[in-house]
């Protein structure tokens, strides 16, 4: 049974999307993704949206871009924590879809990432199963730590090749 719902509103959302579905398979958190548009389909929406507490689903993740309906109206639905992805738009760059999505009225929050911020949407919905998971915890904490190393390896490289010679590849 999958603990989190990842939808978005149209499948040119997948690449970003998808960097939340990453992150949570790289930490063995179950999800189920789907394409679902408010606005087009408003009926299977509210099927999904209604369905999502009995299908086991904890925390849903939605993705929106331009009026970005579908991370509030998941909210206003879903008794559980919604996480927002505002997309990148070509007409605002995705200042509207942040708008939407964060400017919820008081007792309708979407907790909600940075522009095409998929993986820390994945990251936060495993922060949030954590609070009750105490493997899954453990999981973030080695992902954090990994995190770190690789900082440090970058510096480590740096310091011995100097900033002319960081990345190449030495023939």
């Amino acid at each position: 049974m999958a603990q989190v719902g990842i939808v978005m509103g149209s499948d040119s959302d997948m690449p970003v999307m998808a960097k939340a579905a990453d992150i949570l398979e790289e930490l063995g958190v179950s999800y189920e993704m789907t394409i679902i548009s408010a606005h087009r389909e408003p009926d299977v929406f509210f099927e999904y949206a209604n369905s999502a507490e009995e299908k086991g689903f904890k925390v849903i993740i939605a993705g929106a871009g331009m009026a970005a309906h579908l991370p509030g109206m998941c909210a206003a639905i879903f008794p559980m924590p919604v996480i927002g992805i505002p997309m990148h738009t070509a007409s605002l760059g995705g200042r509207d879809s942040l708008y939407s999505i964060v400017q919820m009225p008081s007792g309708i929050p979407v907790a909600t990432v940075a522009i095409n911020g998929g993986a820390n949407a994945g990251i936060l919905a495993a922060k949030i199963l954590a609070v009750s998971d105490a493997e899954l915890l453990q999981r973030l904490k080695d992902y954090s730590k990994s995190l770190k190393e690789s900082v440090q390896a970058k510096d480590a490289e740096l310091k011995k090749t100097g900033y002319k010679n960081y990345g190449r590849k030495s023939d």
